[in-house]
């Protein structure tokens, strides 16, 4: 209750709050959801009021509307009367459902006098159908706007691993911080007035908050670091919670935390967003392919003795981005692009000049619809991409040995609905690896990026495949600090003898596809018998983990490349190239 020089205002904090589903943030200070209702009541005389010149309340965006009899319509902002009594009026006050969210002033206007009553925060509005972030199931509500708790998975495809996280979006100087987050975008403090206008869309909102998490260009929360050395901060393994890392950057006057990796990017976006409304889930995408020049392939090269150096586009053991829920009506006048899209904190790539990506629409990424906004080409790749392998000849030239097309997008998970399951949503990205549909909008990706051409990773013809199978299987599980003890088994179903001349090198690589170092080589020569004879071969690598600078990471990929030449009698020498990649969890 506020008092004033002759009346009191009572903003219903508690009441309000409970009825919008904030209360978990505060019941202390009024924070309310746009197109909804909230009540005042104003503690004064009714006979007084009643002769007073006509009462009209204003909020900080210059609005200023009459407080109408109750069977009065209202639209935009308006206030009616709700109830009265000799000594009280209560007023029902309702923001547009297209209102700007943010810290908003409420002042009393009687005649040429006006004073202020109070603030209030609004926010995004999932309850509401007329809001963009409408969700219209209450069990997905609670899970995606108001749960506090959740799983982030991580790992491997065929060892995904869960680890809490604790969102914390309702803790009670959060959503200061997140409001705080928007002020000091480049955007606002570039234009102030242009950018909180903006703020009524979840598009702009989401986008600005995926480029304020990181701190690669901005005031960002959170520096990236993927080196293995965090002496001068926290390791990315470390953090369990968003609060903790919101709240240092809070009291470091907006100075980035060190530090954090896509998971630990993508949870603390998540906080943001369901802290202001706009419901989202954290998604994991294992064997995540990273497109650099956006062709939508992954392009590998092999030189000789299998040396394979650091190539510009890679493919993570996993990533992890956010799904945001919203209406697109930026992107078609149908419902054709609403409901999930991608929106994705970790700065990989610059979009429009500023590491962010998204909101990308999962429809789209499905369709291969790569010519909508935002980022969706690149969202594309990391879920379908095609790897392809090329062999550097000592002339200078390439010659393209093959193409993976299935490896890319595996697992796509994310937490259930009021459980702690994991549920597979690669469907909602890709069709069935393998299938004639897969294959055609992939195709129809590559058509609809009109910035592509058509180049050798996409139209060439692999050359033929002799038929031998080559195979690197682990025996017995990886363990850190242990050696490998790894099997090569080859297999011919040539009619004649074959010889296969062997160069193995293994390379320890990080998550993110990146190759620390080369850890162990050899070279060998096999027979192979025909008709479909099969010689095994054990690899006794003396690989130590701990010596491979295998430490700095949670999750690492130990790869192998196999370069041979393959003969038979009277036949000349054709090259063959295999890559595998064996998965470490340390």
């Amino acid at each position: 209750v506020m008092d004033q020089s002759d009346f009191k205002v009572d903003l219903h904090c508690e009441e309000n709050n409970k009825a919008h589903n904030t209360d978990e943030i505060s019941v202390k200070r009024l924070i309310v959801r746009r197109g909804k209702s909230f009540i005042l009541t104003f503690c004064v005389d009714l006979k007084s009021f009643q002769a007073l010149d006509p009462l009209q309340l204003a909020v900080e965006t210059g609005a200023v509307f009459e407080i109408l009899p109750a069977n009065a319509a209202g639209i935009g902002w308006n206030a009616r009367v709700q109830a009265k009594s000799s000594s009280s009026v209560t007023v029902a006050v309702s923001s547009p459902e297209d209102a700007c969210i943010g810290e908003y002033s409420l002042s009393v206007k009687r005649g040429s006098s006006s004073r202020s009553i109070g603030k209030f925060v609004l926010l995004f509005n999932p309850w509401c159908e007329a809001d963009w972030t409408y969700l219209p199931q209450e069990r997905e509500r609670q899970e995606y706007v108001l749960n506090e708790h959740g799983i982030v998975y991580r790992g491997q495809s065929n060892g995904i691993q869960p680890m809490p996280w604790t969102f914390g979006q309702f803790e009670e100087d959060v959503m200061d911080i997140c409001l705080r987050l928007l002020d000091v975008n480049p955007k606002c403090l570039r234009n102030a007035k242009e950018d909180c206008s903006a703020r009524c869309n979840p598009i702009y909102v989401s986008r600005v908050l995926s480029a304020m998490v990181n701190a690669a260009d901005d005031k960002g929360v959170l520096e990236g670091k993927w080196d293995g050395n965090y002496c001068d901060g926290v390791a990315p393994m470390c953090w369990s919670d968003s609060v903790a890392i919101l709240r240092r950057w809070d009291q470091r006057n907006c100075n980035c935390v060190k530090y954090g990796q896509c998971w630990v990017f993508a949870a603390v976006l998540c906080t943001t967003l369901r802290c202001l409304g706009i419901p989202c889930r954290v998604v994991t995408n294992f064997e995540s392919a990273h497109d650099t020049d956006g062709n939508l392939t992954v392009d590998h090269y092999c030189y000789d003795l299998g040396v394979t150096p650091n190539a510009k586009d890679s493919v993570w053991n996993f990533h992890v981005w956010v799904e945001a829920w919203m209406r697109r009506p930026d992107l078609s006048q149908s419902s054709q692009y609403d409901g999930w899209q991608v929106v994705d904190p970790t700065p990989q790539e610059r979009s429009d000049g500023t590491y962010c990506c998204g909101p990308a629409p999962v429809k789209a990424i499905l369709e291969g619809h790569t010519n909508l906004k935002y980022d969706v080409p690149f969202v594309f790749a990391e879920v379908n991409a095609d790897i392809v392998t090329w062999r550097m000849n000592s002339d200078g030239t390439k010659t393209r040995m093959f193409s993976d097309t299935k490896e890319v997008g595996q697992n796509i998970s994310t937490k259930a609905v009021g459980s702690y399951e994991r549920m597979d949503i690669t469907r909602n990205y890709k069709y069935p690896e393998g299938s004639a549909k897969e294959r055609q909008v992939f195709e129809e990706a590559v058509r609809r990026c009109q910035r592509l051409t058509i180049r050798g990773g996409i139209s060439d013809v692999s050359p033929a495949t002799p038929d031998v199978s080559v195979k690197i299987v682990e025996v017995g599980q990886s363990i850190n600090g242990k050696d490998l003890d790894l099997s090569l088994s080859l297999r011919s179903d040539q009619s004649k003898p074959l010889t296969l001349k062997i160069q193995l090198n293994a390379r320890a690589v990080l998550y993110t596809g990146f190759s620390i170092s080369n850890v162990w080589s050899k070279a060998f020569e096999v027979k192979l018998l025909p008709n479909k004879g099969a010689f095994p071969r054990e690899v006794e690598s003396d690989l130590h983990t701990t010596n491979a600078g295998l430490a700095c990471s949670p999750c690492l990929r130990m790869g192998f490349l196999i370069k041979s030449c393959f003969r038979s009698t009277g036949d000349s020498v054709l090259p063959l190239i295999w890559v595998f990649a064996l998965h470490l969890l340390i």
